[in-house]
């Protein structure tokens, strides 16, 4: 019979691999919850309308990546491409901004777009998500981007850089897209690709998103929206760079980052490694301060950020396995009982290992306690049996003693 193999783009992630996806979780419960973010989990699967009114139809996610399909009645649904929609989704849903008065929430979990699989980017990716509702403040913003220094800082990764811009607001953004659509006009099919004639007259700020190298190379020259904040905005702007730079954060200031989604305004950032191919960004985000209004909420702002787990792990050193602290060799069908039974105990005592669980050779399971690299190997025999003991042997330093039954967990906690 024919093997059944899994669909491209998507991949299993093994003993290996799920090390280093658990580490990324613990290190995220544990930094995040330092500044007062609880973790919150948000379905798979939306309503389609969801994603098309947050993202924008004019995105690439909306208009080629999405997995989307009508149900039984025919609704239409989407397996949800990224997380933040749905997060507010949440939030609104469940009255939280009635609840409090700023809700700091985060979630992990997998996404699905129908890209090109490449390293670093799958089909099937799972992303950390944070999200902040009900504060304005450009402190926020500066606290945000401190805590997801400090999260990649205690992960071990380095050699990064934190990319920052500012998209203005509902005010100042029209002057700014008026100047990009004179900039674009000159612009014809011999030098922007067929998605960016198109976006240069719906939406002209996601030429300035596309990956296509000759419409890079015109946007060169493009205007600048620094340069076209109003005050409200060029003060929050400002705020936000002299905290980052008291707080000792360096970044670089990149006025033609826009990501890949319309729902941001005023503060947006990206961090990029040049450790890992052609996909170099791990994390951004940034304000979103209508998002919560449009998805039939209050008109409250909020900012947020994810980070690509995929591409974090391919910078971050595999943990190892964590040593087990016993295995245990038993000699017959009695000590096999016992040996399961004691393994029990232990395990019930906070210890962690491996008990024998068919008849092989002493030779044969002393290899196994080796390979285990266990802090104990306990040896059980008849003659242990009898006398109610147990060989406990160091496998760091290879001494061993009989000592009673009894006294194994006292031995192991040493």
């Amino acid at each position: 019979m024919e093997k059944i193999q899994k669909i491209k783009g998507f991949a299993d992630l093994l003993p290996e691999q799920s090390r280093v996806f658990q580490r990324l979780e613990d290190t995220a419960r544990a930094v995040f919850g330092r500044y007062g973010y609880r973790e919150a989990r948000v379905p798979i699967l939306e309503r389609t309308e969801l994603f098309s009114r947050s993202i924008g139809e004019e995105t690439d996610v909306v208009q080629k990546e999405m997995y989307t399909f009508p149900d039984r009645k025919g609704r239409m649904l989407t397996m949800r491409p990224e997380a933040t929609a749905g997060m507010v989704r949440a939030y609104v849903e469940n009255g939280l901004h009635a609840q409090e008065e700023l809700s700091k929430l985060f979630t992990y979990g997998p996404m699905f777009r129908y890209e090109r699989p490449q390293k670093g980017r799958m089909r099937q990716f799972h992303q950390l998500d944070v999200e902040a509702f009900g504060s304005p403040s450009p402190l926020l913003d500066a606290e945000m981007l401190f805590m997801l220094h400090h999260f990649l800082t205690e992960l071990g990764i380095t050699e990064l850089t934190f990319e920052l811009n500012s998209l203005g607001c509902p005010k100042c953004r029209p002057d700014y897209q008026n100047a990009l659509n004179e900039y674009f006009k000159g612009f014809d099919s011999g030098q922007l690709c067929e998605d960016c004639l198109r976006r240069k007259l719906t939406n002209p700020l996601r030429v300035l998103d596309c990956k296509v190298p000759s419409c890079k190379e015109l946007t060169r020259g493009a205007p600048k929206i620094t340069d076209y904040l109003c005050p409200d905005c060029a003060e929050h702007f400002s705020t936000v760079k002299s905290l980052l730079d008291r707080g000792g954060l360096d970044y670089t200031l990149n006025p033609r980052l826009v990501r890949g989604l319309d729902y941001y305004v005023r503060t947006t950032f990206e961090i990029t490694s040049g450790n890992i191919g052609a996909q170099t960004a791990v994390a951004g985000g940034g304000r979103y301060d209508g998002l919560v209004r449009t998805l039939g909420g209050p008109d409250l702002p909020g900012v947020g950020f994810a980070c690509g787990m995929e591409r974090l792990a391919l910078l971050m050193a595999d943990p190892g396995p964590s040593a087990p602290d016993f295995h245990i060799v038993a000699m017959g069908a009695d000590a096999l009982d016992a040996g399961l039974l004691l393994a029990q105990e232990l395990r019930a005592a906070g210890f962690g290992g491996e008990c024998a669980l068919a008849h092989k050779s002493t030779k044969s399971q002393m290899r196994g306690a080796d390979k285990s690299q266990a802090r104990f190997c306990l040896i059980l025999g008849e003659a242990e049996l009898a006398a109610g003991t147990v060989v406990v042997k160091n496998m760091r330093d290879a001494s061993q003693a009989t000592v009673p039954l009894a006294g194994v967990i006292d031995l192991l906690r040493l």
